[in-house]
């Protein structure tokens, strides 16, 4: 059955009775008694650890339908509490429904400085944020958006091995030469590579 046609949505806490660490999420369902705990990958993973006995569960909120159910959950599940050392939550809350230009722009800036943070000191975090965006990329280069580059089983001519070769080594031509991109996921930018790396930012690059 479709999540929208079900009869109860609800906002739940599960938490980890042995570390006390939590998560929250979203939930619709025609059977209340349907033995939910959550779906995301660290709540799993400390299901299977720790077992399900030893995990609580506890319904926050009803909410009357899916739509109000999603923009509730953005509302809860945010930076802030992303920040928190006890949440096993690894992304900020809901997944569509429509909101203003305004609220994605807010929420794309907040995702972004979560992410940057959880991005360097989480490995889960980090995991989950580089399939996700493997897959929005795939995605994109199956709708003809985008187009892979790939030098797999290609060769350079002899006439480009040489200019290679009687190239500048120095990098004193390359407008490029000394540089270096960076990034705070949600933008990227290029610096000196002998200036500091601001905070929140990495090396890297946003595709």
């Amino acid at each position: 059955m479709a999540r929208v046609k079900h009869k109860y949505h609800y906002i739940y806490k599960t938490t980890c009775l042995v570390n006390q660490k939590y998560y929250v999420g979203m939930h619709s369902t025609s059977d209340l008694e349907d033995g939910y705990l959550g779906s995301g990958r660290r709540i799993w993973l400390s299901i299977r650890k720790h077992g399900k006995e030893n995990h609580s569960f506890e319904i926050l909120e009803m909410l009357e339908s899916r739509s109000s159910l999603k923009e509730r959950e953005k509302e809860l599940v945010n930076e802030e509490m992303l920040q928190d050392p006890m949440c096993m939550n690894l992304m900020i809350g809901g997944e569509g429904g429509f909101i203003s230009v305004e609220q994605q722009r807010n929420r794309s800036v907040a995702a972004g400085k979560a992410s940057a943070k959880k991005l360097k000191e989480d490995k889960d975090f980090r995991k989950v944020f580089m399939d996700r965006a493997r897959e929005r990329m795939k995605k994109r280069h199956e709708r003809g958006e985008v187009n892979y580059a790939t030098f797999t089983n290609r060769k350079h001519s002899e006439e480009t091995k040489k200019k290679m070769s009687e190239a500048d080594r120095t990098g004193n031509n390359n407008s490029q030469f000394g540089t270096m991109w960076i990034t705070d996921d949600s933008q990227s930018k290029k610096i000196k590579k002998s200036d500091p790396i601001p905070e929140g930012w990495r090396k890297g690059r946003v595709l």
